[in-house]
C-alpha cells in the first residue's frame, strides 16, 4: 500500500476561535464544514482539502511528554508576497534554503497561536530577501 500525501494535521487547542483566526488571517486557509463529533473544533480549508483539523480541549490542553511532532509543512507559491503578508501582519519568521541537488527549496518557518511550528515550502525559482523577521 503506498502513501499518496498527507491528508491532514490535527491541532488540539483550548481556544478554538483564535486557532481559527490565525489560520485565516495569516495562511489563508478558510473555515469550512465538520462533521457533528459531538465536541468542538473545526476544519480549515485550502481549496477542497480540509489541510488542519482544530480539536478543541477541556480548560486546559494536556499535552502527553512523549509527544513528538515538531512541526507540519505546506507547500505554496509566492513567496515574495508571503513574507510581506508576514510583515504587514507583524509574524515572525525565520527563513532557510535546504542544500543540495534537487531540493534547494526556501522554507518560512511561523509559529501559530498556539506556539506549533509549521514551516511553509517555496520553490527554489522564487526568489525574496529572506532575512529574519522578528516582530514585535
Amino acid at each position: 500500500m503506498p502513501i499518496g500525501r498527507l491528508d491532514h494535521v490535527n491541532l488540539r487547542t483550548t481556544d478554538v476561535p483564535r486557532l481559527v483566526a490565525f489560520y485565516e488571517r495569516v495562511l489563508g486557509l478558510k473555515k469550512g464544514k465538520r462533521p457533528d463529533f459531538g465536541f468542538g473544533g473545526a476544519w480549515m480549508y485550502s481549496g477542497e482539502d480540509a489541510v488542519v483539523h482544530i480539536v478543541e480541549t477541556g480548560g486546559t490542553a494536556e499535552y502527553r511528554g512523549d509527544q513528538q511532532l515538531e512541526h507540519f509543512a505546506m507547500r505554496a507559491t509566492g513567496l515574495e508576497e508571503f513574507l510581506a503578508h508576514l510583515r504587514s501582519l507583524n509574524i515572525a519568521y525565520k527563513c532557510g534554503v535546504l542544500p543540495g541537488d534537487g531540493f534547494g527549496h526556501t522554507q518560512v518557518n511561523i509559529f501559530d497561536a498556539d506556539g506549533n511550528h509549521i514551516h511553509i515550502d517555496f520553490p527554489p525559482h522564487e526568489s525574496a530577501d529572506i532575512t529574519e523577521f522578528k516582530g514585535t
